[in-house]
């Protein structure tokens, strides 16, 4: 059973359309994706002999940091309702050498689809909590729920009993991931005890919501929709795949050790089972979106067999000035919008020019050609440096950003390279 209509019908144009709302260019990698979560509705109109057979196509992307790559994979997740998670290629190692293990991925994945569905089931009997708290809060302050939402008594304090989970001193003895994973298991069949603690009527509200909440989600019906999700919709973000790709003509050392973890990545890719305290997972149906820079190694440089999973390839574009001076204007939760909603929380109305924005596009470009390209990350950065009196004041009223002051504040900063380091 599907306990929330997502976003998971839309046509590949829509979702691309979607993903525009937030991510500027990489028409590509929108199509692709796109088209890799459309196929996930289709096949779930297929007889049940067919849709075994289905397997998704695995996308490699292949481009420079900061392009778009994760925001693109983890904005299409939060479109379908989809558990999500992103690991780092480099954290892994092979089988018997100190470092995560690749079923900690599928883990994760699980874990991250019990979550997503609690918040959702939580959200269903959020009225039912709310009622619930504020009349075990009314009682003991010997008043009407009426008057407790009036807010009249939010700053008294209350004493109320809350869960804790049991102490478990053993925990420590459990090193390796499977046998955290097994003490999280144990620790959950445990029973929790009740504590007193006094906190702030708002406060004590708040948290007797949520644990009403808790009480009142079947928490087996959870795990089984989790466990579902998970397997048919789950899309795990592989980052740094080009760091454990062995190079052409490299022998020994660290790249064998990739090797290794390539070969232990590929049964998950491929379709394996893995056990998680939710129960065992299928990862036959999760989608694997692998990316990397590919500066050094080349995609080839990858074992065959992990190739061969990944058959959608796509390249994304370096950003240049104009891209930089889209992406401060355009989605729906730019950096400009971000930091005028804050500033105008403390009373500044920041307005920028918009060459202003043009100069802010430019510094950017110019500090990633300079220093290390690390693509739309550097806006932030270059923005902190321009506002950073500004933000640092408040109640300033109007203030405009010109490209005067832009170019006044970060005077200097680029013209001295181990200086620039430090602040860009």
């Amino acid at each position: 059973m599907s306990l929330t209509l997502h976003k998971s019908d839309l046509t590949p144009t829509e979702i691309v359309r979607e993903l525009d709302k937030y991510i500027v260019g990489q028409a590509a990698a929108k199509r692709a994706v796109a088209v890799a979560l459309r196929n996930r509705s289709r096949r779930k109109r297929l007889s049940p002999e067919m849709a075994r057979e289905v397997t998704p196509k695995n996308i490699l992307m292949i481009g420079p940091t900061g392009v778009g790559k994760t925001e693109i994979a983890r904005r299409l997740a939060r479109l379908a309702g989809a558990p999500f998670v992103k690991v780092e290629a480099t954290k892994f190692t092979e089988v018997g050498y100190v470092g995560r293990d690749v079923d900690s991925i599928v883990r994760d994945l699980a874990e991250a689809s019990y979550q997503l569905v609690m918040q959702e089931m939580k959200a269903r009997v959020a009225e039912r909590a709310d009622v619930l708290a504020v009349d075990n809060v009314a009682s003991l302050l010997r008043v009407s729920g009426a008057e407790l939402r009036s807010g009249r008594y939010d700053e008294q304090f209350v004493e109320i009993e809350v869960n804790e989970e049991a102490a478990m001193p053993f925990m420590g003895m459990f090193g390796s991931e499977q046998m955290q994973g097994l003490g999280e298991m144990l620790k959950n069949l445990m029973p929790q005890r009740k504590v007193r603690r006094r906190l702030k009527v708002r406060e004590a509200l708040e948290v007797l919501r949520n644990q009403e909440a808790e009480r009142l989600v079947d928490k087996e019906e959870a795990t089984q929709e989790a466990l579902r999700r998970a397997q048919e919709d789950g899309i795990v973000f592989l980052d740094e795949i080009d760091k454990i790709a062995r190079r052409q003509g490299a022998t020994g050392g660290p790249d064998v050790s990739g090797e290794g973890v390539q070969r232990d990545l590929l049964p998950v890719v491929e379709g394996t089972v893995v056990a998680t305290r939710l129960g065992p997972v299928s990862t036959d149906h999760v989608l694997f979106i692998a990316a990397g820079a590919f500066h050094v190694s080349k995609p080839s440089d990858l074992i065959p067999e992990l190739q061969g999973r990944f058959p959608i390839r796509v390249e994304l574009e370096p950003l240049g000035p104009d891209e930089f001076e889209r992406i401060l204007r355009e989605p729906a939760n730019s950096l400009l919008r971000q930091y005028t909603a804050l500033l105008e929380a403390d009373g500044t109305e920041l307005v920028f020019t918009p060459e202003a924005i043009r100069a802010v596009a430019e510094f950017a470009h110019q500090a990633n050609r300079d220093l290390e390209d690390i693509g739309a990350r550097r806006l932030s950065t270059v923005l902190e440096r321009v506002l950073e009196e500004v933000s640092f004041q408040s109640d300033l009223g109007r203030v405009e950003i010109t490209r005067e002051y832009v170019e006044a504040r970060l005077q200097g900063v680029l013209a001295s390279p181990d200086l620039s380091r430090y602040i860009l």
